[in-house]
């Protein structure tokens, strides 16, 4: 005999289990709320106005017609968001490099730079979902190639921004718990999640556009960007940033996540030339040219910077956006080559060593789109 009632009974007593499960870890990963002299200092920077942080030059105010558009895409579009085979990868430990300039990409906008000796890790995100919760949100596209245990010392965790797809609470925790020396350098307001995560005060560094911190040697400078914040309902209440980071012999650009404006041209003027802009180039789409750009501003920030070398992030990892997964990287090339532009476009994992850039790219994503 059937009992309907039953069925459904246990069938919302799962749902209820999987909701509580999925739920549990939010209120955490949402992080924390600037006050007292954190909070007193965020309003005195130029870039704080009515309660919150502003572009200088531009605000995020999308139009009815690009939200519906965006809705439309979402419902009805036919793109390929996904690869139709596995992403090739190159797993294994990475060892310390004593000298020049070594970049890997791990994926999005994950990337370990290697200058002069020092040890910097950009936006860190190794959980599966970048999302509060690991059972809903983007998931990956491919794993992470590399394990945290398997990354060399890392002096300086950098932040852009406190975006989920940037700003992961259980790698930071897993990195603050593997060694006591590593700092965390990032955007003016964004210590206060990484302190409720557990991260001693004393290890941060929390700067505003133009501020620098030292470590190991490396001078590390916030710089501006367009872009926004928020791990919840309330928006920029923390700031956001593009990096330099600065050896004693080696620069090196990361452009977080920004629409394109005039401000890379000026960042290239006061710190530039560089030895390789690592430049998000994917997640765009015709609604939201003012906090993500499409391929072609991203070639055009790496000539504004003056960086010999351009390694392209945030593409290929998270399904973010309504275009092709492998989109950004083909009109990345066809816009470096119509500009002159020297583009590497590593497996995720790969090691690329400034000193020997490879002569033309490997196309390893075309035999899987």
């Amino acid at each position: 005999m059937r009992i309907p009632g039953l069925a459904v009974a246990v069938g919302g007593v799962g749902l209820a289990t999987w909701l509580v499960r999925a739920g549990r870890p939010v209120p955490d990963a949402m992080g924390g709320r600037a006050t007292g002299a954190r909070a007193a200092r965020m309003a005195q920077s130029p870039e704080w106005s009515n309660g919150k942080f502003h572009n200088q030059r531009l605000r995020f105010e999308p139009s009815a017609r690009s939200l519906a558009g965006s809705v439309k895409e979402l419902v009805a579009g036919r793109q390929e968001r996904h690869p139709v085979g596995d992403i090739p990868l190159v797993r294994g430990a990475l060892d310390p490099v004593a000298q020049g300039t070594h970049v890997t990409w791990l994926g999005h906008s994950t990337a370990l730079v290697q200058v002069d000796g020092a040890v910097i890790l950009l936006d860190p995100v190794w959980s599966d979902r970048c999302s509060p919760s690991q059972q809903v949100g983007p998931r990956r596209l491919h794993p992470v190639p590399v394990a945290l245990a398997d990354l060399p010392p890392v002096d300086a965790v950098v932040i852009s921004h406190d975006h989920y797809d940037h700003l992961d609470m259980d790698s930071i925790k897993a990195l603050a718990a593997m060694r006591p020396e590593t700092r965390f350098v990032v955007p003016l307001g964004v210590g206060v999640h990484l302190e409720k995560w557990g991260v001693p005060l004393e290890r941060i560094d929390e700067l505003d556009w133009h501020e620098d911190a030292k470590v190991e040697g490396v001078r590390l400078v916030a710089t501006p960007a367009q872009h926004f914040s928020g791990r919840g309902l309330s928006r920029d209440g923390t700031l956001w940033a593009s990096w330099v980071i600065e050896g004693e012999s080696h620069k090196v650009f990361y452009s977080g996540d920004t629409g394109y404006f005039i401000g890379f041209a000026e960042i290239g003027e006061r710190y530039g030339p560089f030895d390789v802009s690592l430049v998000q180039i994917g997640a765009y789409d015709d609604g939201w040219p003012t906090i993500h750009m499409d391929p072609e501003h991203g070639v055009e920030a790496h000539l504004d910077v003056q960086a010999a070398v351009m390694v392209p992030v945030h593409w290929g990892t998270f399904n973010l956006a309504f275009h092709p997964w492998s989109e950004p990287v083909e009109r990345l090339l066809v816009e470096a080559e119509r500009r002159g532009a020297t583009v590497v476009v590593p497996r995720p994992g790969e090691r690329i060593d400034l000193s020997a850039v490879p002569a033309e790219p490997s196309f390893w994503w075309r035999s899987i789109t």
